[in-house]
């Protein structure tokens, strides 16, 4: 989508608390809207945002990321935020990813789905967000573009780091899962065996969140 000679490169961070299938069908569609050479998938540690704690380690959930994205070639994974001691912001993020991913070389495009785009005005420094990288913003099918620009017209000067890209409605959320797991219920289908087979072995969400 760039006109560059550059190198486009995705990140998707989250709290992944379990990864599903949406959230991989939302990193593969934008792959391939964007031609993206690699998708790096960006586990939360602590996060800034003032949510509720997450129920269950970080090293759980990034055990249960890497088995889900094991199958595909162009997905990879980061440590960066699970091993930082203190808040993690998406501004601190990026600023430790261009020291690996070297932007001379390297395009970033930040996938995100429609409600996380609509809160870009509540980021942490987000001028600074987004003068790192592009924004790729999975939408519905139904969703109008024009509805998008009239929600965030006063942050019309960055409209061009903001890509909006259709994309299937999956009914899938974490909090779903989590709830069908403390009723006893099957989250076959909802996220891959291997995240199915990881949460029983290891007993989570029986309680709790």
């Amino acid at each position: 989508m760039s006109g560059s000679n550059k190198i486009s490169i995705g990140f998707f961070g989250g709290s992944f608390n379990p990864i599903h299938y949406g959230h991989l069908l939302l990193a593969e569609s934008a792959r391939v809207e964007f031609n993206l050479k690699s998708v790096v998938f960006i586990p939360t540690g602590n996060p800034g945002y003032g949510k509720e704690p997450l129920p269950i380690e970080p090293e759980h959930r990034f055990n249960m990321v890497l088995l889900a994205i094991s199958s595909n070639p162009c997905f990879f994974i980061s440590r960066t935020e699970i091993e930082r001691n203190k808040p993690t912001y998406t501004v601190d993020t990026l600023q430790k990813l261009i020291n690996i991913y070297n932007p001379s070389i390297y395009e970033y495009y930040y996938i995100v789905g429609l409600d996380s785009a609509l809160d870009l005005p509540n980021w942490k420094e987000i001028d600074k967000v987004l003068n790192y990288t592009s924004f790729a913003v999975g939408t519905r099918a139904d969703y109008s573009i024009d509805e998008f620009h009239r929600k965030l017209s006063p942050f019309e000067r960055y409209f061009s780091k903001i890509h909006l890209f259709k994309m299937p409605l999956i009914e899938i959320s974490s909090r779903l899962i989590r709830d069908r797991v403390k009723e006893g219920r099957s989250i076959k289908y909802l996220v891959p065996d291997v995240v199915e087979e990881y949460i029983s072995k290891n007993n989570l969400y029986r309680r709790g969140g």
